[in-house]
């Protein structure tokens, strides 16, 4: 990944005492994700962060995006594991979540590459014992088909009233700009910050009433105008990093 952009976010981390999300693909072998020279302390990183209070999410298997499978969040055109047998995909999580335990590290919810999963997925981290998802677009965590889906909204910060929000950067594209109003965004909200233990610990989970299903329904249908009008969503994540 990018040192110098992924530093700048982790300096952003650090200051405000984050307890973020990282996701982390197990074998990366996308490369449009290769961007500096592999980093051999990547994985003692990746620990010493966990141990400060991050949690480790398993981030697909290598993000290699050639499914062209019908996801339950159509975002986008092809995937990684939406469209994929199974037995297949529950092997991809299988030795996924070997990859990551085998480094040290121990991964407690799911981050499909482009919000790219299906029912089929959801059946295979629900048997490899992934409880936990991180997406969807409603404002509160809910269960669907035995996982607690904690909602993933947002790519950048944005002040809201009530609810429960999610902010993804993708460090490898983030600007200098986002980083600035990232901080201070979370300079101003440092009362109401949660972490992925906080959610865990203190939601009564449900699932989605209709009135909640509806909503939820139009914020996906709003992001797809967004990215079928040609204007993407920022790419930017505290919430990734990758092997490289």
């Amino acid at each position: 990944m990018s040192k110098e952009r992924w530093e700048r976010f982790l300096g952003i981390v650090t200051r405000h005492s984050l307890k973020p999300i990282l996701a982390v693909v197990p074998d990366n072998q996308d490369p449009d994700l290769i961007i500096d020279d592999s980093d051999s302390q990547f994985w003692d990183h990746m620990r010493a962060l966990e141990a400060a209070g991050a949690t480790i999410a398993m981030h697909g298997y290598r993000h290699l995006c050639t499914s062209a499978g019908t996801p339950i969040l159509p975002l986008h055109r092809n995937t990684e594991f939406a469209g994929i047998d199974v037995a297949t995909q529950r092997k991809w999580i299988r030795e996924g979540l070997a990859i990551l335990r085998g480094h040290g590290l121990e991964p407690r919810i799911f981050v499909a590459p482009r919000h790219g999963f299906d029912q089929a997925t959801l059946s295979a981290i629900a048997a490899e014992g992934l409880g936990y998802l991180s997406d969807g677009f409603a404002t509160r965590p809910f269960t669907r088909e035995k996982i607690v889906w904690i909602p993933q909204q947002l790519w950048e910060p944005v002040h809201k009233s009530s609810g429960l929000w999610t902010i993804c950067i993708h460090t490898n594209t983030a600007t200098a700009a986002l980083g600035e109003k990232l901080d201070n965004f979370l300079r101003e909200s440092s009362g109401r910050l949660v972490s992925f233990d906080d959610v865990s610990r203190d939601y009564l989970l449900s699932s989605l009433n209709w009135t909640e299903r509806i909503g939820a329904w139009l914020a996906l249908q709003r992001i797809r105008f967004r990215i079928n009008s040609a204007k993407p969503l920022p790419r930017s994540s505290i919430a990734e990093s990758q092997r490289s």
